[in-house]
């Protein structure tokens, strides 16, 4: 007897795009309007006008809902393209980090989803998976490449350089609620690459 083909699955067995892109957008307005407490799944898939299921099917929880629309937020997850040398690699990197936080719902999400990491360890791991984990490895290639050029050493620490690709611009724009002007942005890279110890590429 020849085997019948397996259709692909259709209906109620996919988890279709656009209703997705909606419930992540619902989740996004909650956070900003209510902050993370007052959000929930029954008000999430309310205000969705969908099933509490249909969350379900995407989630496990509400930190792995929260965490996972967050990261959606403003700017795709993308490589820092490779511009020849560290100085640019840098520049990108924070022009990214502040197109990421100038939306203007995440600059209300993060203060708060900070303090209740700090109180909710299944959101602070949620926030690592979906969040700063995936950012930081994109990050990770433009130590790489600098070592490769010789513009730092083998030896140099990633996890405070990685640290200073994102921290300052954090807090000086979300803390603080200060401008990034271009003139901030100038320095700051002037004094990450001095604090890395970088050095001209080797040729």
């Amino acid at each position: 007897m020849t085997p019948r083909t397996r259709r692909a699955p259709s209906g109620a067995a996919v988890l279709r795009v656009e209703l997705t892109d909606a419930i992540v957008e619902v989740v996004i307005d909650e956070l900003a309007e209510k902050g993370y407490a007052r959000t929930s799944m029954d008000g999430v898939a309310k205000r969705a006008e969908a099933g509490k299921s249909s969350l379900y099917r995407r989630w496990s929880s509400k930190q792995d809902m929260v965490a996972d629309a967050v990261s959606q937020l403003s700017v795709p997850l993308v490589d820092i393209p490779d511009s020849g040398s560290l100085r640019g690699d840098v520049e990108r990197a924070f022009e990214m980090v502040v197109k990421w936080l100038s939306d203007e719902r995440l600059g209300r999400i993060l203060p708060d989803l900070t303090a209740e990491a700090k109180r909710n360890p299944a959101l602070a791991k949620a926030l690592s998976e979906h969040l700063e984990n995936p950012r930081r490895a994109k990050a990770e290639p433009v130590l790489d490449r600098a070592i490769a050029r010789g513009e730092l050493p083998p030896d140099v620490d990633r996890e405070l350089a990685l640290d200073m690709f994102a921290a300052p611009i954090y807090w000086r724009y979300t803390v603080r609620r200060t401008e990034i002007t271009p003139e901030f942005l100038a320095t700051l890279v002037d004094s990450t690459l001095a604090f890395l110890g970088a050095r001209p590429a080797q040729k």
